[in-house]
């Protein structure tokens, strides 16, 4: 399976980082309202920036002020916000989501923590960047909405107009749109966990049972193999047998590849703030950290097309409630807030 992006580093080595990141400023007010940074944490590569669309600061505000607003769907309910929300690790907390027009969706609401690092976006990775992502989410089911019909409401608010001219020297269109809401997801990172800490030299940032659970980690249980290095993710696809004894299973990435070894395979999700994620997989249907964690060491379920990386491993009571006592370390602070709408 081909990797979409470099981890850069193996799950069993230490992982010196820290969060770098701060509260937006959203463009003609909130001056009080520290800056949003794109800068890597320690130990990370530098997030991935196109050429056609570098960042500024101006446009990460408003890229921020979009990501909050809901006049931006179809139905004026739902922002990308909506889906993404601290309390639930930046998923919505829902089995599947749920779109504009209340229109229930396939599939969970993955999160956004260093989304900026993914080459491949969707469980399936049908978007081959955050710009293309944002469109097809802006005028797919989950905003429901007319991107030029919307671009045309922005203009007619003068904060929105003078900040698509100050930051594009443009009206408001689809594609400036587009590049200010990616400008603003490439700062959401996540680097400052207990974890982290600890890593960093930090010797009481973490419990003594987070310690066996990390030795468990990346060694008996082998999760590394797949939630590997900083981003907790190998950023590949691999069928781990959710959903596939249902009479017309999700095809997952197969869906793009249209290759059989893809058949039911999901990109790997971080483990970054999954404590707070529930529930679980691409389909929700895992209620409880403890039972997904379970079903993992089990190796997953067993169907045609399962992973053959995936070996069940026995273990313990102790050794699952050390592994989830690590999970816990790795609990991303998060301050993301609404800033001043025009």
């Amino acid at each position: 399976m081909r990797s979409s992006a470099s981890p850069w580093a193996l799950a069993a080595a230490p992982v010196p980082v820290i969060l770098a990141l701060a509260l937006g400023l959203a463009l003609g007010g909130d001056a009080g309202k520290k800056q949003r940074s794109w800068q890597a944490p320690p130990g990370f590569e530098e997030v991935p920036v196109p050429a056609d669309n570098p960042m500024t600061p101006e446009k990460v505000a408003l890229g921020g002020q979009l990501f909050w607003d809901q006049r931006l769907s179809g139905d004026g309910t739902r922002s990308c916000a909506s889906c993404h929300l601290c309390e639930h690790g930046l998923t919505d907390g829902l089995a599947t989501a749920v779109g504009a027009f209340a229109k229930k969706l396939p599939r969970s609401s993955p999160t956004l923590w260093n989304i900026g690092y993914h080459t491949e976006l969707y469980w399936d990775g049908r978007s081959n960047s955050l710009e293309a992502q944002a469109l097809a989410a802006w005028k797919g089911a989950n905003m429901g909405a007319n991107p030029d019909s919307v671009s045309r409401a922005l203009n007619a608010i003068p904060g929105y107009q003078a900040a698509f001219q100050k930051v594009f020297g443009t009206d408001a269109s689809p594609d400036a749109v587009m590049k200010a809401l990616a400008a603003y997801e490439r700062t959401i990172l996540c680097g400052s966990t207990a974890f982290d800490r600890w890593q960093q030299g930090e010797e009481k940032a973490v419990s003594e049972r987070a310690r066996q659970g990390w030795e468990i980690f990346r060694g008996k249980a082998a999760c590394g193999t797949c939630h590997a290095g900083n981003l907790f993710t190998d950023l590949q696809y691999h069928n781990i047998g959710i959903g596939m004894d249902k009479e017309n299973p999700d095809a997952g990435r197969n869906k793009v590849s249209k290759e059989d070894k893809d058949l039911g395979a999901f990109m790997t999700p971080t483990l970054r703030d999954v404590t707070r994620s529930a529930p679980y997989f691409h389909d929700g249907s895992v209620a409880t950290l403890e039972e997904a964690v379970k079903l993992m060491a089990g190796g997953g379920k067993q169907n045609p097309h399962r992973d053959p990386k995936l070996k069940p491993v026995e273990l313990t009571a102790d050794e699952m409630g050390a592994l989830i006592e690590l999970l816990k370390a790795l609990e991303c602070p998060c301050d993301l807030a609404a800033p001043a709408l025009p």
